[in-house]
């Protein structure tokens, strides 16, 4: 039997929530789960209960930022050479840009 532990607020975390979503809506929420740097438990917590998902920058989110960005860097010339633009294409650019002056605001205030 694995030992009981609490969260880092002293809770017990014993209950489990599960749910479906399609290939399309998983790939979203683990491109926003990397590019938060919070584990997925707690992406989908905090989203849930609308509290603000703040992004610390660390050498893995560094490393997703420039995974995602290489990715966009594919799809715009994909668009370029005809294609339309998809939907989930323009929602990860908008959580990109948002992570990105998340992190110049940052850096402004030192």
């Amino acid at each position: 039997m694995s030992l009981k532990s609490m969260d880092n607020k002293g809770r017990w975390r014993n209950k489990t929530v599960a749910f479906r979503v399609s290939p399309e809506e998983d790939e979203r929420i683990e491109t926003a789960v990397r590019l938060s740097g919070l584990t997925k438990q707690d992406y989908i917590i905090r989203r849930l209960q609308n509290h603000s998902v703040v992004v610390q920058g660390n050498p893995r989110v560094y490393k997703a930022l420039r995974n995602e960005l290489a990715t966009v860097l594919v799809e715009l010339g994909r668009i370029e050479a005809g294609a339309g633009v998809d939907e989930d294409l323009l929602d990860t650019i908008h959580l990109i840009t948002a992570i990105m002056d998340g992190m110049k605001e940052e850096t402004d205030a030192i």
